[in-house]
């Protein structure tokens, strides 16, 4: 039996960055406003021949650029993205074909916001059963694509990267990497965040839909049932976790999260303010921001929630 050990992280974030104060110049806002319903202060934005696969690339150059493997021992690339390239084929192929990969399974999985822990749940899956021993698993979107930029409610929330990590398989007896996942979604709920548009029904893309007391009610209740469950599914307490990284979607969901499990907001790793909600790529992108401050040993649990309504959560021992 094998587990899945994370060895590597690596991001990108696109050059050009959009300040509130800049946002306020095109929609009816201001800095403030955004700034304390959300906690964001800027997002960065792909330029428009900067795809999803671009940034995919970059970030999964600098994952490998960190592991000690060559890009030939890579045996899978999963791409959690919302916002790919073309209809087909997958991003996923895209960038293997970019990175020179020969010898990897490719394809991309859309869970939007809840995409990378989906992702890594079926990489961690496929490790284990032994049909993979080195997968690539990136979060990447453009976010920016999807976005009315005259929609005040919703503009202001999102921005464009990506990040990635390689999981390794190693021996059972380690007692690093995943420990434990669950996932879930409830398609009753898929009308409260959505896009206007699709390949098959409306032939473009469309824009993001939002219900924000909606997303923001179940958001926080998805993801706090989540965390408490697998803490109890993998026999530790709340003071045993070192580290949470929830989806950067909003300052005031982490708050209200971190109020409901009665834990240290110290805890609590923030990128919001600078990258904004980046969806698949947000918990990717805080990994590697803050993988120089993990101690050997350190419970870090992962929990995000989207459009879908998905929702899940992932323990990594690092």
């Amino acid at each position: 039996m094998k587990v899945s050990q994370l060895i590597s992280t690596g991001s990108y974030l696109p050059q050009k960055v959009v300040t509130n104060q800049e946002l306020a110049k095109m929609v009816d806002t201001s800095n403030e406003w955004i700034l304390t319903r959300t906690g964001i202060t800027q997002r960065h934005i792909a330029a428009d021949n900067e795809f999803t696969s671009h940034m995919a690339t970059k970030a999964a150059e600098s994952a490998l650029s960190k592991a000690k493997l060559s890009k030939d021992d890579i045996d899978l690339i999963i791409v959690a993205t919302t916002t790919p390239d073309k209809t087909f084929p997958s991003t996923a192929a895209i960038i293997q074909g970019n990175l020179g990969i020969k010898n990897a399974a490719a394809f991309d999985i859309q869970a939007v916001c809840s995409g990378f822990i989906y992702a890594l749940t079926i990489a961690n899956s496929m490790i284990k059963s032994g049909s993979s021993k080195n997968a690539l698993v990136i979060g990447a979107e453009k976010m920016s694509s999807v976005v009315d930029w005259k929609d005040r409610a919703t503009c202001v929330l999102f921005g464009d990267g990506a990040g990635a990590v390689i999981l390794s398989a190693t021996p059972a007896t380690d007692k690093t990497g995943i420990i434990s996942h669950e996932i879930f979604a409830d398609g009753s709920l898929s009308n409260i965040l959505h896009t206007s548009g699709g390949v098959s029904s409306t032939k473009e893309a469309g824009h993001i839909v939002m219900q924000g007391r909606e997303v923001f009610r179940h958001g926080v209740e998805k993801m706090y049932s989540s965390l408490v469950s697998l803490i109890k599914k993998s026999n530790l307490k709340l003071s045993d976790i070192d580290w949470f990284i929830l989806h950067q979607a909003n300052l005031r969901i982490i708050d209200a999260i971190a109020k409901k499990l009665g834990a240290s907001t110290d805890k609590f790793i923030l990128t919001l303010s600078k990258h904004a909600n980046t969806s698949a790529a947000s918990i990717p992108l805080a990994l590697d921001a803050f993988c120089d401050k993990f101690k050997k040993g350190d419970n870090i649990l992962l929990t995000a929630a989207g459009g879908g309504f998905t929702w899940g959560s992932l323990l990594l021992k690092w």
